[in-house]
């Protein structure tokens, strides 16, 4: 007689995201980090006594690279960060950030189902999620492009939003900058969205309630940031100067340069800007930068395609997603051209259409990552390295090789 038996389980259990190693190791480390923000930034964080014990949402504006730690000053316990795979592939480094914290990965600038269905786990799990809809830090003080794909996660997640202000952060650190100057930031939670009153609400109207919510817009009177280097690095954030067009910029100290006409701008502690012997159009940063893409916006880049727009020497790495970085090239020329990036090293040439190239990302202050093919390039330039004009280039490029001339979107 035979028995039968049931059969084997060879599916083992999924581990829980969720740890309390998370939460006991961010309650530790709150109180310090609340002081570290006010020394380092000058930042008054407001906690968010609301909370309770209710899992949130939490949808943050982008100003400096502290940001997610006055989102874990704000509330208890321990914050999911859906963050890109730039942090995950740093080795052992990485292998420390996900046991302390465990942030979902997700990667930048592309659709990526996988980090949508992680964010679906932890709230299943109860845990709190945070992110940045802009992607991207400000370089002009005002909020930058939020990706509408934000509407379809939160309406899949059915959590309440904390909608999180972070506010003067441009004026202390600004994205183009190296140094910190004095001032005074705040950050804190505005105010909250209930799933009924959102999930009512059309895709447009919705999204247009977000951007309401999040948007700051610090190019105007307001805050004192001083520095003995107020401008340098600007060229980082600006490469068309309103007087020659295409151009190359230089800073030094409060002053930076246009190479081509050799016109000299200040930045004052206001934030503001000043001609140096002339009057120079533009009060703000962010007037400048809303000028410069609609310059792009306008500009014929496939009319560009026999000599290069700008040349530049940088580092390139491949990104092995969620891995390490691994070194291709040290000091490889880089040509932009107006529909492709060719790369020259070592006798070797790549060329990137841009009709191959998934996205671009500016990463950092001077980084600049093309996802081609099924690979990761990053670029790593000096310290004046505009990654910016490489973004907005290729964007304006795929927007009139689909037809889209009067496509707004220029990658930021």
């Amino acid at each position: 007689m035979s028995v039968q038996t049931a059969p084997q389980k060879t599916e083992t259990k999924k581990k829980k995201w969720l740890r309390a190693r998370h939460r006991i190791l961010t309650d530790l480390a709150r109180p310090m980090l609340r002081l570290l923000c006010k020394w380092r930034y000058g930042c008054e964080i407001t906690p968010f006594a609301e909370q309770g014990d209710r899992q949130y949402l939490i949808l943050s504006n982008h100003q400096t690279p502290f940001d997610q730690f006055y989102v874990a000053t704000a509330f208890k316990g321990a914050v999911y960060y859906i963050a890109t795979e730039d942090i995950f592939s740093l080795g052992w480094v990485s292998d420390l950030i996900r046991f302390l914290v465990a942030p979902i990965p997700i990667r930048k600038q592309m659709g990526d189902v996988k980090a949508v269905m992680n964010c679906i786990r932890v709230a299943r799990e109860g845990g709190t999620i945070a992110l940045f809809p802009e992607g991207n830090r400000t370089y002009s003080g005002k909020t930058e492009y939020m990706n509408p794909a934000i509407v379809g996660l939160a309406k899949k997640l059915r959590l309440p939003i904390a909608i999180f202000r972070i506010e003067g952060g441009y004026g202390v650190e600004p994205r183009w900058s190296d140094v910190r100057r004095k001032g005074s930031m705040q950050a804190y939670v505005r105010e909250v969205i209930e799933p009924e009153q959102y999930q009512g609400l059309s895709d447009e109207a919705f999204r247009e309630r977000i951007e309401a919510a999040l948007f700051v817009d610090e190019g105007k009177p307001g805050g004192i940031y001083p520095h003995k280097q107020t401008a340098e690095y600007l060229e980082r954030a600006v490469y068309i100067c309103p007087h020659c067009g295409l151009s190359r910029f230089e800073s030094c100290g409060d002053i930076v340069e246009c190479k081509t006409c050799g016109r000299q701008v200040r930045y004052l502690p206001t934030k503001e800007l000043e001609g140096v012997g002339f009057d120079f159009r533009f009060r703000f940063m962010t007037e400048w930068y809303d000028w410069q893409k609609d310059f792009i916006n306008a500009f014929d880049t496939l009319a560009h395609t026999a000599s290069p727009i700008y040349e530049d020497v940088a580092d390139i790495s491949e990104v092995i997603v969620y891995k390490n970085k691994r070194p291709l090239y040290k000091e490889a020329k880089l040509a932009l051209y107006g529909d492709r990036v060719v790369i020259e090293a070592a006798g070797e040439t790549l060329e990137l259409p841009y009709a191959d190239v998934t996205a671009m990302s500016c990463m950092g202050r001077n980084k600049l990552n093309i996802y081609w093919n099924d690979r990761v390039l990053q670029i790593k330039g000096d310290k004046r390295f505009n990654s910016l004009k490489y973004v907005n280039i290729c964007y304006r490029s795929k927007n009139i090789l689909k037809g889209n001339e009067d496509g707004k979107f220029l990658g930021l």
